[in-house]
């Protein structure tokens, strides 16, 4: 009889609620302290509220969940009837998600493997959403770790700002790069590599930055099946309007997801990210 596998992610992952539901996927969410309140990303703070409190520059923090919120949730799978977990997570050069994650498998009731994918937001998603294609067809632990890691290792993400001051802020880059970024007024594309956050390309205007990150993608994307991700906080015009050119350049598009980061992430990068994932299939 084939082993019933779970899947584990966290709110970082960014995926759809009805996607999740119909995978059977759960995250664990993450925190934002806005002020002196601890919010938890995806339930009780929306990405919007989280735009105005940044541009009014109040004080936003985020932090990992602990290891009992993790605990109650491979506990919770457990009851249900998993008899092995995969937990996938946003980079640990990001968060400290993943370690707490570990220790909590250290007691689980069934035996978890928790995976740092090295990515986050959609580029995290389609990690999960590869592990749980696996499980559904009755795949081993074994099996779902491995279609995890082969989706990461596939996939990219780029991302250009308005500003770097929040991703220095947050620690997310280096304080050379950000005073270099605002002292030639540059705009930013950025991408994700080993885990970090990494300069790619200083443009000089954001319009000329946003046609290049659309030529990156298409260009990444290349000729076979491909799905795509669109993030943005708070610039939906732009959003929409770059997955409509996407959809026209990708010959091998399968799909094409738009969404708005939450607050974790968004904290960090600020109002007007526009970033995309290409994930091969």
């Amino acid at each position: 009889m084939s082993r019933h596998v779970a899947i584990v992610t966290d709110s970082t992952a960014y995926l759809p609620p009805q996607t999740m539901e119909r995978h059977g996927i759960t995250a664990v969410p993450l925190t934002v302290v806005l002020g002196d309140r601890a919010w938890e990303e995806g339930t009780e703070i929306s990405a919007r509220s989280l735009a105005i409190a940044l541009q009014k520059r109040r004080s936003v923090t985020t932090s990992r969940p602990s290891p009992d919120v993790f605990a109650a949730a491979y506990r919770t799978a457990a009851e249900a009837g998993a008899s092995g977990i995969v937990s996938l997570h946003l980079s640990a050069e990001f968060s400290g998600t993943y370690d707490a994650a570990v220790l909590a498998a250290k007691e689980a009731p069934v035996p978890v493997r928790v995976v740092d994918t090295g990515m986050v937001a959609m580029a995290l998603g389609f990690c999960a959403l590869a592990a749980a294609e696996v499980a559904e067809a009755d795949g081993t632990l074994d099996e779902a770790v491995a279609a995890a890691e082969k989706r990461a290792a596939g996939t990219s993400a780029y991302f250009y700002v308005d500003t770097l001051d929040y991703l220095r802020r947050g620690g997310r880059i280096g304080a050379a790069q950000a005073l270099f970024g605002s002292a030639l007024a540059v705009k930013p594309l950025l991408q994700l590599e080993g885990g970090r956050i990494e300069m790619l390309e200083k443009v000089r205007t954001s319009s000329k930055a946003i046609a290049r990150l659309e030529e990156i993608v298409a260009e990444r994307a290349g000729a076979g099946q491909v799905d795509i991700a669109v993030h943005h906080l708070a610039a939906p015009e732009r959003a929409t309007a770059l997955a409509e050119r996407l959809r026209e350049r990708i010959p091998g598009l399968v799909d094409l997801h738009v969404s708005e980061v939450g607050a974790v992430i968004g904290a960090h990068t600020g109002p007007g990210l526009l970033g995309a994932v290409i994930s091969p299939r």
